[in-house]
């Protein structure tokens, strides 16, 4: 007996096949979004997420033996440092390059590593920059062997560096109280080898611009002056960051930022600030800011922001405040005396700020500050890890601290 065409069940069609696979895949994907942000939430996993610590590039380092990765023989001393909370950490002292030629050229045998004597020899002669890194990899990373070798050479200066609590050959976990025990520890030992403060300059790059400024901060709350402070592809904080950062080239944390609740969660999550913006005015000596235009890890909007807190203090201060929310509505005098103030502020800052612009480098500001010069270069060129390698930008720094062949 034969069905008839309209007693046959319906066809699933290929668009509710389609729309079906759909639906589980947005369920699947939030599900699998939700379980990340939980993930990042929790300690552990934010801790990896921000310091990157366990990927300790090159992998199976031997930091005895620094002339493996390209530091001439003798020229660097590797040896531990103990903090205040009992924590070890290793460090690498590189001489300057013309304290070390002067060695190499007066000894009749191949120099060995440099003994502390020989450092607090070094220290006497020459100014020192502590330098403090980014996150993941060590202190023998390729990239980070290239700014202490032409810190050492075009500077001309020593250069301690140090890997912070949980990096590297160092002990502990790391944390934003760690790093900043780690950076004061680093400060004592090179005033108890014989450095004077004033001969001493801290420079910082990427995640390391956030434990500079902390230390730069306490040393102001101590009376202390070092040469100054260089915070290369800073960030105003960690909070700010994280509403555009890319983990892995994925904005993971940008759906967030959709709408409010989001906003004040992300906020409450994140468990370590580094919040340079709060702290940057209370810097005591000398600053220099640089960072590229190119750079996609940290946009240099951040470099700006801190730039015109800085400047802030010297510029009318506004009558009438703009409003925080869209829903708050100024009145046509007060809106009326809010574009007036800013046209002064404007005007104030063009009379303040020294700019340059160098059609093949980028622009470098200055201007006179609370606590003295303070220096911002914009490159177009040397993304985020190579900006401190540009020597447009190490120029800028000899000039402003006096170092190199300016001495």
């Amino acid at each position: 007996m034969s069905t008839k065409p309209e007693d046959r069940p319906p066809k699933s069609g290929r668009a509710g096949g389609l729309w079906a696979k759909l639906h589980k895949f947005a369920y699947f994907t939030s599900f699998l979004y939700a379980c990340i942000i939980l993930l990042l939430a929790t300690p552990f996993f934010q801790r990896h997420a921000l310091y990157q610590h366990a990927f300790k590039i090159p992998w199976g380092a031997k930091f005895h033996l620094p002339e493996k990765y390209g530091l001439a023989p003798g020229k660097t001393l590797n040896f531990k440092l103990t903090t205040s909370d009992n924590v070890t950490i290793g460090a690498w002292f590189v001489l300057s390059e013309p304290f070390y030629q002067s060695l190499r050229t007066s000894s009749s045998t191949p120099l060995e590593q440099p003994s502390l004597k020989t450092v607090q020899e070094s220290l006497r002669a020459s100014p020192t920059i502590l330098y403090f890194h980014g996150n993941a990899a060590t202190r023998a990373a390729p990239l980070r062997l290239q700014h202490y070798s032409s810190f050492t050479s075009r500077l001309r200066v020593n250069v301690l560096v140090i890997d912070y609590r949980g990096f590297a050959d160092s002990e502990g976990i790391p944390s934003e109280p760690g790093l900043t025990e780690d950076a004061k520890t680093a400060w004592r030992w090179v005033l108890e080898k014989g450095a004077k403060p004033e001969d001493v300059m801290l420079v910082g790059h990427s995640l390391g611009t956030g434990v500079t400024s902390r230390l730069a901060t306490w040393l102001a709350q101590e009376g202390v002056k070092p040469r100054g402070v260089a915070l290369l592809a800073p960030f105003t904080s960690l909070a700010s960051l994280v509403e555009t950062y890319d983990l892995g080239g994925v904005p993971i944390l940008q759906p967030l930022q959709s709408f409010a609740i989001g906003r004040k969660l992300m906020k409450k999550l994140i468990q370590h600030h580094f919040d340079t913006l709060s702290v940057v005015q209370d810097i005591n000596v000398p600053l220099l800011i640089a960072h590229s235009q190119n750079d996609i890890d940290i946009p240099h909007s951040h470099s700006r922001t801190l730039l015109d807190v800085l400047l802030d203090p010297h510029l009318p201060a506004p009558p009438v405040s703009f409003p925080a929310t869209p829903d708050q509505i100024l009145s046509r005098e007060d809106y009326a005396a809010y574009v007036e103030a800013q046209k002064q502020r404007r005007a104030r800052r063009s009379e303040l700020v020294r700019k340059v612009e160098m059609p093949t480098f980028g622009t470098i500001e200055e201007f006179n500050g609370t606590a003295g010069k303070v220096v911002y270069v914009e490159t177009f060129w040397g993304a985020h890890n190579d900006v401190g390698l540009q020597e447009g930008v190490q120029d800028v720094i000899a000039s402003t601290f006096r170092l190199g062949p300016l001495i």
